[in-house]
């Protein structure tokens, strides 16, 4: 199983909505979504993985952004109609109720106490090792379906049962540009060892990284990030970057300089990847000279990666 963790901002639940309203995302992908804000367009991403019956996890204390005061505040108007939207939809079952272990998740465990939430039905995330006594107390006689820990010996030890793996697999530059000096690189080999390690699954950060930020900022660079397998079956990121870097005017110019380099490669012989929905977009965007913004290159960089591992997953079964 392969849990890809995304931050719910707007281009990141709309690769989640797109791949699965084309039925992409295959049995073994199961997107875990922390919310950054109570939106529209995250109301309408969970209703179309409870319209496909396929699982999504939504954590509901998020540690970035603004959706707990959002849903604090949402007492009228069209934002206590999001609020309502989402407390129905979270209650499905096609929603996996999820949580951070961190300062608010008592009161969370208690309001779904009182609720009758199941704790075997729960994904929770557990990464900080100053909440494993809490872990540990909370689930001492129940295992939650899911736990997100990071590969390391502290965490392995005292959570047994149901593990996931949990890390940031992608390699994240200060620059754009920089990207330029690590054209191909190591992604990850999880794929291939989880099983062997004792997991459930694997999870990971996507081509998107962890780190965080509130609002974007014009690149002088644009980097189109596409993951592939190699021979041995690791899978490797490859970074296609602009060359006209200097300022940051003229970004569609910029793509246009990154999806050429993506054309070439993807277009030798013998093709280096599958072609995916995302991928197959941006190479429309060559071929017909169009420039998406740069949202939406993120956006179908994270569809192709997703899609990619769902297709490999469903093969090895």
């Amino acid at each position: 199983m392969y849990f890809p963790y995304v931050r719910g901002r707007q281009y990141e639940l709309l690769a989640l909505r797109e791949l699965v309203s084309n039925n992409l995302l295959g049995d073994y992908v199961v997107p875990i979504v922390e919310p950054v804000k109570l939106s529209p367009t995250l109301i309408k991403t969970m209703t179309e993985y409870v319209k496909a019956c396929h699982p999504i996890a939504i954590i509901r204390n998020p540690l970035v952004g603004s959706f707990l005061k959002d849903l604090g505040d949402a007492k009228e108007g069209s934002k206590a109609s999001y609020k309502k939207d989402f407390l129905t939809l979270y209650g499905t079952k096609t929603v996996i109720k999820s949580i951070i272990m961190q300062e608010n998740a008592q009161s969370l465990l208690e309001h779904w106490a009182k609720i009758n939430a199941n704790k075997d039905e729960m994904l929770v995330i557990n990464t900080n090792r100053d909440y494993l006594d809490f872990y540990e107390q909370e689930f001492a006689s129940v295992n939650p379906k899911y736990v997100l820990i990071l590969d390391e010996s502290a965490f392995r030890r005292r959570v047994r049962q149901n593990r996931v793996l949990f890390d940031d697999k992608f390699e994240k530059q200060s620059r754009n540009a920089d990207y330029l000096k690590v054209p191909d690189e190591f992604f990850s080999d999880s794929h291939l060892y989880y099983k062997d390690d004792g997991s459930l699954g694997f999870a990971d950060y996507s081509v998107i990284g962890d780190e965080y930020l509130e609002a974007g900022f014009a690149p002088y660079a644009v980097a189109i990030h596409i993951v592939y397998f190699a021979e041995n079956h690791e899978l490797r990121v490859r970074h296609f970057v602009s060359d006209s870097n200097e300022d940051i005017a003229n970004p569609a110019k910029k793509f246009y300089e990154a999806v050429s380099k993506l054309a070439v490669w993807y277009n030798a012989e013998p093709k280096q990847v599958a072609m995916t929905l995302g991928l197959k977009t941006l190479l429309d965007h060559y071929e017909n000279q169009t420039y998406p913004g740069l949202g939406s290159v993120k956006k179908l960089s994270l569809m192709h990666h997703l899609e990619l591992m769902g297709k490999y997953l469903s093969e090895v079964g």
